[in-house]
């Protein structure tokens, strides 16, 4: 990796700055998908070793949501777009194998059994694994949520999390997923992306204006990932949910490829853009210095 920091260098500029001294609020979920899951499946057709049935119970598990823990066949085929009987077998295998069930034979809602899927990916992830003792450090310090999360087609998802005392009624958690296009984890993956990896995503961006300030056109986009790309981290500033402004930064493996972005999120009213950039940037870049070499 270019502009190695030694371990000890990093360590001492991890933890010599002042920290803020409030909570940070936390970012919205994003809306439900506009197409129905189902249609995501189409793409697969004609393919012999594509297993269709167990593509269409997946797609019921990821129908489930932090805002509709309970739902009923009828609404589970509404937002899959699969048919009723199908939902109604989905769910039946899903309830033998304890992952889905119901307690007034209507609503059915997910088990902790599920629980085990994601676990299998993060207790095999050296990212997740090593990054929550850096986080917890961080957000120490700095006295806000920090977050690391990767790129997940046109959204991130978060891996690790170290939150403050929340002050909003919903809360971000290893998981959750958000737009990429409009918070300052995408932005620094998405700028840190082979040109034309990073075209064929913002091709597929479907831009919600969240706020007024919310970037919507993908020329502005670039141009905001070009800047991103060259001075290393980015800012957004209310632009997924008023109040909140957010600063992230690349996290890179040993090799020099990014492989994940870290972020630190605060109010508005408290943290301004400048603050971000002399007192958060330091921070976070040592921060995401100590994780490189961890996974190295």
């Amino acid at each position: 990796m270019s502009n190695a920091i030694p371990r000890a260098t990093t360590r001492q500029q991890f933890h010599s700055a002042s920290s803020a001294n409030e909570q940070a609020p936390m970012l919205l979920p994003r809306s439900e998908p506009a197409a129905p899951l189902a249609s995501k499946l189409d793409q697969f057709s004609g393919d012999p070793n594509f297993m269709t049935s167990l593509a269409r119970g997946l797609l019921v598990i990821q129908a489930f949501s932090q805002q509709s823990l309970h739902l009923s066949i009828s609404q589970l085929s509404k937002r899959t777009g699969l048919s009723r009987a199908s939902v109604r077998r989905c769910l039946h295998t899903l309830s033998k194998l304890g992952f889905a069930g119901t307690d007034d034979g209507r609503n059915f809602s997910l088990r902790p059994r599920v629980l085990a899927l994601g676990h299998s990916y993060l207790s095999s992830m050296p990212l997740a694994t090593v990054a929550q003792p850096v986080l917890e450090h961080l957000s120490h310090i700095l006295h806000e949520s920090c977050s690391i999360a990767l790129l997940d087609g046109v959204d991130i998802i978060y891996v690790a999390r170290a939150n403050v005392t929340r002050i909003m009624a919903i809360d971000l958690g290893v998981g959750t997923r958000l737009p990429a296009f409009c918070t300052s984890i995408g932005r620094v993956l998405l700028a840190n992306l082979p040109p034309e990896e990073m075209e064929a995503l913002l091709s597929r961006v479907e831009f919600t204006r969240y706020t007024d300030r919310t970037v919507t056109s993908v020329d502005k986009l670039r141009q905001v990932l070009l800047a991103v790309r060259r001075d290393g981290y980015a800012i957004v500033d209310q632009e997924l949910e008023l109040g909140l402004r957010s600063m992230a930064v690349p996290v890179q493996n040993p090799m020099g490829r990014v492989v994940a972005a870290m972020n630190v999120g605060a109010h508005g009213q408290r943290v301004s853009v400048q603050d971000m950039q002399t007192r958060f940037l330091p921070y976070l870049r040592a921060a995401a210095q100590e994780l490189c070499l961890l996974l190295g």
